[in-house]
């Protein structure tokens, strides 16, 4: 089941000198302790949160580097807790742990704005790999020479990442974390088609073999934010039989 290195915790060593924080939002207590114990081996303290209402309270009003989220849970599940902690513009990633097999539980919970998920049974190493993967991501500064440098500009739509910041003809577009990374990612290489893989590799940091429908919902969704006909879209073009890209000829 739960798969350990030789001296039954992870044998990851930490590699960052700052210790992080990581929520743990799991009913079962056992698996909440062996995620806490091996979270210690990458200098990460957690706390855990055993029913869905405590977790999104927790969440809500102190600040952590990952979020560890159960879907069944007592009082309000983890999908229901995913969503309301994206309501609250808390961008903190989060990982979410299914027992459930049925696809439609992962598509879900990463379009909820999961960042990423893990089905029961787990390996302990391979999920703590990834949550310092997600906590490397997360608390990477943008590389830019200066303010300007971080500003993209095409067509009446702008982007500000350091801002983290989209304003679609002087009107300011609320976006979801996956929105506007996969923005970002269109506006930085104006022009180049991505396929639904390599938009699934690069915007959600994995290969989500057989889940490149959750990239459709997710531009479908951003066009109906920034298109004014998302039917007959401006901005980020369906290329058939390939993929996506950001249109390179407008006007």
């Amino acid at each position: 089941m739960y798969h350990l290195g030789e001296n039954g915790v992870s044998e990851d060593t930490p590699t960052d000198t700052m210790q992080k924080r990581a929520l743990i939002v799991e009913d079962d207590q056992d698996i909440a302790n062996l995620i806490q114990v091996n979270l210690r081996d990458i200098n990460c303290e957690a706390e855990i949160a055993s029913t869905g209402l405590d977790g999104l309270y927790q969440a809500v009003h102190q600040n952590y580097d990952i979020i560890i989220l159960d879907i069944m849970l007592p009082s309000m599940d983890g999908m229901e807790v995913c969503r309301r902690i994206r309501q609250e513009k808390i961008e903190t990633p989060i990982i979410m742990l299914t027992s459930k097999a049925e696809e439609i539980d992962k598509i879900l919970g990463l379009n909820l704005g999961a960042d990423d998920y893990m089905t029961k049974p787990f390996s302990v190493r391979e999920l703590v790999a990834r949550v310092k993967a997600r906590i490397r991501r997360y608390n990477s500064t943008p590389e830019v020479e200066d303010a300007e440098a971080s500003k993209l500009q095409e067509g009446g739509l702008s982007l500000d990442v350091l801002k983290h910041k989209v304003v679609l003809n002087g009107q300011v577009v609320e976006l979801t974390a996956k929105e506007f990374d996969l923005l970002k990612l269109f506006m930085q290489e104006v022009g180049r088609t991505f396929t639904r893989e390599e938009l699934l590799s690069q915007v959600w940091g994995y290969s989500y073999s057989g889940y490149e429908h959750t990239v459709n919902s997710h531009i479908n969704r951003l066009r109906l934010k920034i298109e004014q006909d998302p039917a007959n879209p401006r901005y980020i073009l369906t290329v058939w039989g390939v993929g996506y890209k950001f249109n390179d000829e407008l006007s």
